[in-house]
């Protein structure tokens, strides 16, 4: 049994798995639900996946039906998760690069800049200080706002603060509001707090640790976080432009609203998108071309080794870079000044088609276990299997095997992308014959 979970690519889906029934028993006990009756278990099974999965799809009020223990709980489980996929996917990149030979991790780490591989403490330090800083300065500036416009007893917003901050920083979605962030639409300085955690926690500790490294030498930047940063700089403004186009006279979602404050929640729900899950209009009354621009930027979603989940942007960037130089004609793919290897390359096409596969499964299922039109499905498993957490509002709706269908998707949308990705490269080497070459037809 020991080495069976030696393994990193069986650690990290156990790890999570145990947290997920923790959460559930401490869910389920009168003390959680506001009502002091037990929570089922489907219910408790659905959100403890939700808070450690840090999804923020929910099948119960969280403002009304869990009492303040029950949100506290939610608040410890996602924060656990948050800070376990940031410290265990970065430790998991470093485990794969120890099983490199020596030499070949000298010149990687000489060329790339990369992480110490003795550094284990200062990353999981660093981490954990980084987690600290940004959440308590959101907490400290969303506790200020809410007691100044809101007249909220200190206690109060010092809590919703807290709360908001730390569902913020780790992209989980859950909101201690029953319509969520609604009623601050027009409030852009509650908004760019939340917006600004969101995109720090999700843009992946790598690319925060070379930041602050080098913050003014780019050149010293490692291909991950130039990759990263580029693909950050495309997708949300896009994302905000997409929303503004299709949703700017829609009486529903941002026409109902002032110019000025269109333009924020588009930019606001852009970001959301990269698997924040938080929402200041109904996402059910959006239209269908919005809700297809949102299934494309859900499930490419944030940096890898944060805490967003999603493909990551890096693989998207990839996919795109293998599709160009095939169509130049060339037989590497490059960019800014290096190659990108075959293997990795492979990777980023296993982990797409795979996640296609499972967003294709997920909607046949729930479409076959009850009566929901199509474009709420395939939202609603788009954003379960990306840990996005937004809804067009069927979630409570959906019958029991149609919410294990969203627990399956939400944990192996969280904890799939990396351990695949790291089976597939710890896995990785030379066969010891190969079979002779031949072409097959390709389009």
């Amino acid at each position: 049994m020991s080495r069976l979970f030696r393994h990193p690519a069986r650690l990290v889906p156990a790890a999570f798995l145990l947290a997920i029934l923790i959460g559930t028993a401490l869910l389920m006990l009168p003390q959680a639900s506001a009502g002091g009756v037990g929570t089922p278990f489907l219910v408790a099974l659905f959100t403890a996946t939700s808070a450690v999965c840090v999804t923020g799809l929910v099948v119960v009020d969280t403002a009304t039906h869990w009492s303040g223990f029950g949100r506290v709980v939610i608040l410890l489980l996602f924060q656990v998760g948050g800070f376990g996929i940031m410290s265990g996917a970065t430790l998991l990149g470093m485990l794969v690069a120890r099983r490199l030979r020596l030499g070949t991790r000298l010149v990687a780490q000489a060329e790339t800049r990369s992480l110490a591989l003795g550094d284990v403490r200062a990353v999981l330090r660093l981490v954990l200080l980084t987690t600290i800083a940004v959440e308590a300065a959101v907490a400290a500036g969303l506790a200020l706002r809410l007691h100044a416009t809101l007249g909220m007893p200190w206690p109060d917003a010092a809590w919703h603060g807290v709360f908001h901050a730390v569902s913020a920083f780790n992209n989980a979605g859950f909101s201690t509001f029953s319509d969520s962030l609604i009623g601050f639409a027009r409030d852009p300085v509650v908004l760019g707090l939340i917006g600004a955690a969101v995109i720090v926690g999700g843009i992946g500790f790598p690319v925060l640790f070379d930041l602050r490294r080098d913050p003014r030498k780019p050149s010293r930047w490692t291909l991950h976080t130039k990759l990263t940063l580029l693909g950050t700089a495309i997708l949300l403004p896009a994302g905000m432009l997409g929303v503004l186009l299709y949703e700017w006279s829609n009486p529903a979602t941002l026409g109902a609203l002032q110019p000025l404050d269109r333009v924020t929640n588009a930019a606001f729900h852009s970001v959301m998108l990269r698997t924040a899950g938080f929402n200041t209009v109904d996402v059910g009354a959006m239209r269908d071309a919005t809700l297809a621009v949102s299934y494309a930027l859900m499930l490419v979603g944030g940096g890898s080794a944060g805490t967003a989940g999603g493909i990551k942007v890096t693989t998207f960037i990839l996919l795109g870079l293998i599709v160009w130089s095939v169509a130049r004609g060339q037989s590497d793919t490059s960019v800014f000044g290096r190659r990108v290897p075959h293997d990795v390359q492979r990777q980023a096409l296993s982990v797409v088609l795979l996640a296609v596969g499972l967003v294709a499964l997920g909607t046949l299922a729930i479409l076959s276990l009850g009566e929901f039109a199509l474009r709420d499905v395939v939202f609603e498993v788009v954003s379960a299997f990306a840990t996005v957490g937004l809804s067009t509002g069927i979630t409570p709706a959906l019958p029991p095997a149609a919410q294990c269908v969203i627990i399956l998707l939400m944990f192996v949308g969280r904890v799939g992308t990396i351990t695949v990705a790291t089976a597939l490269a710890l896995r990785g080497g030379q066969s010891p014959f190969r079979y002779p070459e031949e072409r097959p037809i390709v389009g």
